[in-house]
């Protein structure tokens, strides 16, 4: 009888062992091909003074999910996003990014605008060896395993807008940009470039992220008299700068700008079409290309969201890296961050601005470069382009990745580990024009200004 129940619980056992395996190899199968939603992470601030750009990214990438959705989901499964409040801020950028992760489950994070923002969510990406697809333009000095870039590298923006600007407007340049890294390091490689072209930096300014009083800084640009002003301010900063800048100028003689970050959403929601117009900005998208897939996307985004919402680069970059990805996940037959990565190295898109493809050598896209011209209206008409996709260069050649990687370390630390600098007052870099300022009865530039001038 001993023998007997033995055998029952021998029998027993296998059953139960082969059941598990049963259910592990529907449960894998159905992970590959139906089964439960793939859960992903859009880290946007909805909130504080870079709200003004994000809310829209946020808008296109719940657009591409959503289109996803209605074509039957990826592998089968339906996609579902959980969105998190960076608040412009990059200490709860990080601390968000691992609450989704580690928390909801994420397969991917969709997120970030400013570089801080970024920096802070690397490491917390790495340490998971997960995913962060970024869709903004930067200052290149990177490159992570665990980040694709969506937006330009410097050779992909800066460069040709800077070579474009001493070709058409001068050689004399004010630099004028938000206090983090983004700024500081897209002005160092400025003042590589120009200084190698023979040009001059008339000054050098840089302003808290949500600053209001631009009135100082706009007297040194004026007193400077620059051929041209290279702005890198990041959200609501810049409704008052080109506000005084307009006012100071005065009509008709208005020193002309090229912005990197403020593009049609900016234009339309910090009423800027009026004082900005006939002014430059550099990105690879505009709203006005006159493109098959770009009138697809319009068409779609104002079916969804209101005929009168405007787009920018950013908000396009955001929507192509979903359909990246979705076809990453397709191939790789799982939303596995690691072989989703792999996989993301092989894809290309034609896309709005144009065909997109990933690099494999550096997680970055290859893009296409343009230049427009602000109008009354709030669009761009484009005034260069340069006509072809160009390779992506994170670590612009006018020094080592060595030297661009400690000139970047350097900066944090000074910043006491973080990547926006923590103090709130209106710093100004020495330069002739600065001093020449001082003299007609402006402030003088602080000491801290004078050795950011060695960056």
């Amino acid at each position: 009888m001993k023998w007997f129940w033995a055998r029952i619980a021998v029998g027993v056992g296998l059953l139960a062992v082969l059941g598990g395996l049963v259910w592990w190899g529907w449960s894998a199968a159905s992970a590959r091909v139906g089964g439960g939603p793939i859960v992903v992470g859009i880290l946007h601030s909805r909130t504080g003074p870079m709200a003004v750009s994000e809310r829209g990214v946020i808008d296109a990438t719940v657009l591409a999910l959503e289109e996803i959705n209605q074509g039957g989901g990826i592998l089968g499964r339906e996609v579902r996003w959980v969105i998190a409040d960076g608040a412009s801020d990059e200490t709860t950028f990080a601390r968000e990014a691992a609450r989704l992760i580690d928390d909801e489950g994420v397969s991917v994070l969709f997120g970030c605008w400013t570089s801080a923002s970024r920096k802070a969510v690397r490491p917390v990406v790495e340490q998971r060896d997960h995913l962060l697809i970024y869709p903004v333009q930067y200052e290149g000095c990177e490159e992570s395993p665990n980040i694709v870039y969506l937006g330009a590298a410097p050779n992909q923006q800066i460069i040709p807008a800077v070579a474009w600007a001493m070709e058409h407007l001068g050689r004399s340049f004010y630099l004028v940009g938000s206090d983090y890294i983004f700024p500081r390091v897209a002005n160092t490689i400025i003042r590589d470039q120009v200084e190698a072209l023979g040009g001059e930096i008339a000054g050098e300014a840089y302003l808290p992220l949500g600053e209001s009083d631009v009135s100082e800084v706009v007297a040194r640009i004026v007193a400077a008299k620059p051929a041209a002003i290279l702005n890198t301010i990041n959200g609501e900063t810049n409704a008052p700068f080109f506000e005084a800048l307009s006012q100071a100028a005065g009509p008709g003689d208005p020193i002309p700008t090229i912005s990197f970050s403020v593009g049609e959403p900016e234009l339309r929601q910090l009423g800027l079409p009026k004082s900005m117009a006939g002014h430059y900005a550099a990105w690879n998208y505009f709203e006005s290309l006159d493109r098959p897939s770009n009138r697809a996307f319009l068409s779609a985004f104002r079916a969804r969201y209101g005929p009168d919402r405007s787009l920018g680069d950013p908000m396009e970059a955001a929507y192509c890296g979903v359909a990246l990805w979705a076809r990453a996940v397709a191939e790789a037959g799982n939303e596995h961050p690691r072989e989703v990565r792999r996989e993301m190295q092989r894809q290309s898109l034609d896309a709005p601005e144009g065909i997109v493809s990933i690099d494999p050598e550096t997680q970055h896209a290859w893009k296409v470069v343009r230049i427009g011209r602000a109008r009354p209206d709030g669009q761009f008409d484009v005034v260069w382009t340069s006509g072809r996709p160009i390779r992506p260069i994170p670590f612009p050649l006018f020094r080592s990745q060595a030297e661009w990687e400690r000139l970047v370390d350097d900066l944090g630390r000074s910043w006491g580990g973080r990547w926006s600098n923590p103090g709130r007052s209106i710093e100004f870099v020495r330069a002739e024009a600065d001093r020449e300022g001082a003299d007609a009865g402006l402030a003088t530039p602080s000491a801290e200004g004078a050795e950011a001038d060695q960056l």
